[in-house]
């Protein structure tokens, strides 16, 4: 049976969750937040296939090459939907592609307390729900039997989450579906759903009120100072770029993410997915012409079935091919993991023990007044160009 020992070798992807033909592994919380499988042992029959569906354990990669990939930059000729997407706005265009052809969408939603949990879509108008970056690990309960199930109907399928995510449901599937497209992300890592609670809980406090909405990747001020958002049920708002929220600061700086974010096993150029999607940061110095600061996306097509996908939505957008490795030059998460800062282990029991805001005085540094006055003088220069 699965048995974690060191929880690098765990990315919570629920694989062996969906897997066990018994139903008894249990997703259960660990002290810093992470869901890890547990083994019911009295109704286990020591089959096997949740260590054979691990895709860390028993990894099961595609036979693919370099040569396969392309790069491109590009963003949704709809400035609504693209203001109110994370970068460039091509997920709400693959996702409606799908739509209208009759599929189902699985993404990360908020849920009603805004924890992130997978669902499936399967209108147009559900899409808002799933666009925007989470930046807090999703669970992904059973949405790949769900998966599964439309897929033998013949349904069109776009299953989309972090690489981690994606290679769960390829080794839980076995195989690979002509009706089923995966589109993954450059991830910098999952940050801890406990922190998240302490921070929020830290904000409903602080303004007497519960939150009604949260954005992590607000782009009001521009896409590259981008500010953490949340709007409060008695009419209050919060607004605070990422240098300066202490959450999004948390998250950067590398305190609050899983074990196995430190030593990602699917950090590549080589991607399972059929399409990557992320910010193109550096796209000033690769494709200037590309850049206007209201987001852009790098595409990475790792297959051609992606190639298909990514031409049927070429006249909704504006795209320039680019060479890859100009295109992952700025975006190291791609293919490295992030360091684990010494102090980690020390915030995330702070965390725990005394409350996110005294975790974060303790162990999140603030920026220099002079870098500060410098991030003023830019924010004020963008102003005056616009």
């Amino acid at each position: 049976m699965i048995n974690i020992v060191n929880k690098e070798n765990c990315s919570g992807c629920h694989a062996c969750y969906n897997a066990c033909p018994k139903h008894c592994i249990s997703m259960i919380a660990d002290n810093e937040g992470f869901l890890y499988p547990q083994v019911n042992e009295e109704g286990c029959i020591k089959c096997g296939i949740c260590v054979k569906t691990c895709p860390i354990i028993t990894p099961q990669r595609k036979a693919k090459s370099e040569a396969d990939i392309k790069a491109y930059g590009a963003y949704n000729k709809n400035e609504k939907i693209r203001k109110c997407s994370s970068s460039g706005g091509i997920f709400t265009l693959i996702a409606e592609w799908v739509i209208n052809n009759g599929g189902v969408v699985f993404g990360a939603a908020f849920n009603d307390d805004f924890s992130v949990a997978h669902r499936a879509v399967s209108n147009v108008e559900g899409l808002a729900q799933l666009r925007g970056s989470k930046y807090v690990q999703s669970t992904i309960g059973d949405t790949y039997k769900q998966a599964e199930e439309l897929l033998k109907t013949g349904k069109m399928v776009l299953f989309t989450g972090t690489p981690c995510q994606i290679g769960g449901l390829y080794s839980y599937l076995k195989r690979d579906y002509d009706n089923l497209i995966t589109q993954d992300i450059v991830c910098h890592g999952v940050p801890s759903r406990k922190i998240w609670e302490g921070y929020r809980a830290y904000h409903e406090t602080k303004e007497k009120s519960k939150i009604q909405k949260v954005s992590f990747r607000n782009k009001e001020r521009s896409w590259k100072s981008y500010q953490m958002a949340i709007d409060f049920q008695n009419g209050k708002k919060y607004r605070q770029i990422s240098s300066g929220d202490s959450y999004l600061k948390s998250f950067v700086s590398n305190l609050c993410l899983r074990p196995s974010c430190y030593a990602c096993a699917f950090k590549d150029k080589v991607r399972e997915s059929d399409i990557t999607l992320a910010d193109f940061w550096g796209i000033q110095n690769v494709m200037p012409e590309m850049d206007d600061d209201k987001g852009t996306s790098l595409v990475l097509i790792n297959s051609e079935k992606g190639q298909i996908v990514f031409d049927s939505i070429k006249e909704s957008i504006v795209s320039r091919e680019a060479d890859i490795n100009e295109a992952l030059k700025y975006n190291s998460s791609a293919i490295q993991s992030v360091k684990m800062p010494d102090e980690r282990n020390d915030f995330i029991k702070k965390v725990d023990e005394q409350g996110f805001d005294v975790a974060a005085k303790c162990y999140i540094k603030k920026d220099s007044i002079s870098l500060r006055l410098k991030r003023k003088i830019k924010s004020i220069m963008r102003k005056l160009i616009k």
